[in-house]
């Protein structure tokens, strides 16, 4: 076998549509574009969401809300995966990180109440919610909330 030899599989290559080359080709005359409008006429292309002059959609439709541009999106880890840690354990980004709760920081790290955790702890993240504080303390843990 030789450079010179290799054809593509049976079925792996199809000849491309020649229109406006004949009757006998079968895309003769109109080339596929039917009789006239704007669609069979050159540069015709309609642009997304037009709908021939009616009011479009995106315009008939209320405007609603709007994106805090100080809006903090923080990396979410539950107690009950925090309970995978060791008894006495310092758990931060990095150990939370490396034991892969969280995939990456974002704007820092909360800690909700889903689940129980039986180990004192001592949690260093960004935001707490109540019950998730009162979980930990009642365990025997602590709490810490760092700045960013």
């Amino acid at each position: 076998m030789e450079l010179n030899n290799l054809k593509p599989a049976i079925g792996a290559t199809k000849n491309r549509k020649r229109i406006g080359r004949g009757i006998g080709s079968g895309h003769g005359k109109t080339s596929t574009k039917g009789h006239k409008g704007q669609k069979a006429r050159s540069g015709g292309s309609i642009k997304a969401g037009f709908e021939g002059g009616q009011m479009p959609m995106q315009r008939r439709l209320p405007k609603r809300g709007f994106t805090p541009l100080a809006r903090k999106e923080y990396a979410i880890v539950n107690l009950g995966q925090l309970d995978s840690f060791e008894n006495g354990c310092v758990v931060d980004a990095d150990a939370m990180i490396s034991a892969g709760l969280i995939s990456g920081l974002k704007d820092g790290i909360k800690v909700l109440a889903d689940g129980d955790i039986t180990k004192a702890l001592t949690i260093k993240a960004h935001k707490f919610s109540a019950a998730a504080k009162e979980k930990i303390e009642a365990a025997g843990g602590k709490a810490e909330e760092i700045t960013l």
